[in-house]
């Protein structure tokens, strides 16, 4: 424990400041001075303005509706209707081909705009630095951040391609990067160094997520240090009001952007601005959409979609919300299990929702609380963080979509060090090889290879394809070693 601070003249020290102190009494949250008489003037000044910086109104409510809606009985769960779903199998070759040509239309019209969650460290990658900065160790070894924004560049000039002018003039899709306190400067700095990956400076916004304080369980701020409370970031559903407050809602709306397309970083398969599911997405005029994958097994602890009550809402429920009979339920007309549709953080949004779901939930001042040792003045305290997701938009969408992609092309996560069962680097790893091989193969390539094929491939850089599409040229006849980089 500290000693008490006196003064020059062995004065006692002075209060905190009186105002403040009132303030934080109406939300029961005085406890923060609790070590005033132990700081000293430098550090008074910074928990003064640390606290300061608090909204707290805004957190009192939040605080108190979190804490309050915990327990409260939930709508019963009705399995996803089969006709909000546009499945793998069902959809034609011309449906395909349609909304592709929809997609690039918009594209090309500058309606699209692309939003990346990125606020994470690669922490469990056994990485400081922020996740797309990893390599998952291609042939090429670009970055999860290169491979997508050169997927960027290559959708960007199929639209300008097809654009009814013919012209090929320039087409840019704007890219949002929602960074957190921990990424914001390294993520600028891997830009900049790697001079935006060719895409122009200016179509790329860096603005951070929020931060909020931890609490204990009967919430009260939980002090880090003497002098600062302790924050973690609000979670990637922080992604709307961190729009909304960055004024970036705004931007979108000058630049004539109606539609976002919004994922995560760490999946090295991610069809950014995907014109298939955009034109789904404009064809089916919905709030909302997103793509789902087949659940695996019933047990897999995946989220799934279902239907909030009859006739109410999709939302997503985690898996350890959905009761194992339920989880293991089988619809007997189709031989799918009735909870089957899985959320992959791929989604897709009209502004004019997200301006309403950042209204909504600032409103309803919901989060949810995860148990976690806190980092604080005793060492480690079990205390809460309050966080949103992004799937929290859905129970707001008026009408929403989902759209099934096959999970061995669009969803290769990495969340996890090499050796660990699921989710890593490696896994990764080949599942991009072994996709792009199936593409090369199919344009009429061959490949040759001094390791087992189900250990290797071929990568295709997005430069020359972006979904496997125009690779005849380049493959045709052609036979290739793995494991290689095909670029132009």
């Amino acid at each position: 424990m500290r000693e008490p601070i006196e003064t020059n003249n062995g004065a006692l020290p002075s209060l905190p400041p009186q105002a403040l102190l009132e303030r934080l009494k109406d939300y029961g949250q005085e406890d923060v001075f609790a070590l005033w008489d132990e700081l000293s003037p430098e550090e008074r000044d910074l928990l003064v303005k640390d606290i300061e910086s608090l909204d707290l109104p805004r957190l009192d409510r939040i605080i108190r509706c979190s804490l309050r809606s915990q327990g409260l009985p939930v709508a019963a769960m009705e399995p996803v209707p089969e006709n909000t779903v546009s499945t793998v199998e069902e959809r034609t070759i011309e449906e395909k081909e349609r909304w592709w040509k929809m997609g690039l239309k918009a594209i090309s019209h500058g309606k699209v705009a692309v939003v990346l969650l990125s606020g994470g460290q690669g922490t469990r990658l056994g990485s400081s630095d922020p996740k797309g900065c990893f390599d998952v160790g291609l042939p090429s070894g670009k970055s999860l951040f290169q491979l997508q924004a050169e997927r960027i560049l290559c959708v960007q000039r199929l639209a300008a391609q097809a654009s009814s002018e013919g012209s090929g003039g320039s087409v840019l899709i704007h890219w949002y990067i929602m960074t957190s306190r921990f990424t914001d400067d390294s993520t600028r700095l891997f830009f900049e160094n790697h001079k935006y990956f060719g895409l122009e400076a200016d179509q790329v916004t860096f603005f951070q997520q929020g931060t909020i304080p931890c609490i204990s369980k009967d919430g009260r701020f939980i002090m880090e240090t003497p002098f600062r409370v302790a924050k973690a970031p609000d979670g990637n559903g922080g992604v709307y009001s961190a729009l909304k407050y960055s004024k970036l809602l705004e931007d979108m709306a000058s630049r004539g952007i109606k539609y976002v397309d919004c994922y995560g970083v760490d999946n090295a398969l991610v069809r950014v601005a995907d014109p298939v599911f955009l034109g789904y997405f404009i064809d089916k005029g919905v709030a909302a959409a997103a793509k789902v994958v087949r659940k695996a097994y019933p047990q897999e602890k995946v989220g799934v979609f279902v239907r909030q009550g009859k006739g109410g809402p999709l939302i997503v429920v985690e898996y350890s919300e959905l009761d194992q009979s339920l989880a293991s339920a089988i619809n007997q007309q189709t031989g799918r299990l009735r909870f089957c549709w899985s959320n992959v953080c791929l989604h897709m949004f009209s502004l004019d929702f997200l301006n309403q779901v950042a209204d909504g939930l600032e409103k309803d001042s919901i989060y949810h609380l995860a148990e976690k040792r806190i980092p604080s003045i005793h060492g480690g305290t079990m205390g809460l963080k309050l966080e949103q997701f992004i799937f929290d938009a859905f129970p707001y969408a008026p009408s929403t979509a989902l759209f099934e992609v096959p999970r061995e092309e669009e969803f290769a996560p990495v969340k996890n060090a090499n050796g660990s069962n699921y989710d890593t680097p490696e896994s990764a790893r080949l599942l991009v090889l072994r996709l792009h091989t199936r593409w090369v193969v199919a344009a009429g390539g061959f490949l040759t290879h001094s390791v087992p094929l189900y250990a290797t491939g071929v990568e295709v850089s997005p430069t020359c394809s972006y979904a496997g599409e125009n690779l005849e040229a380049i493959c045709r006849g052609r036979t290739f070693h793995a494991p290689c980089e095909i670029t132009f």
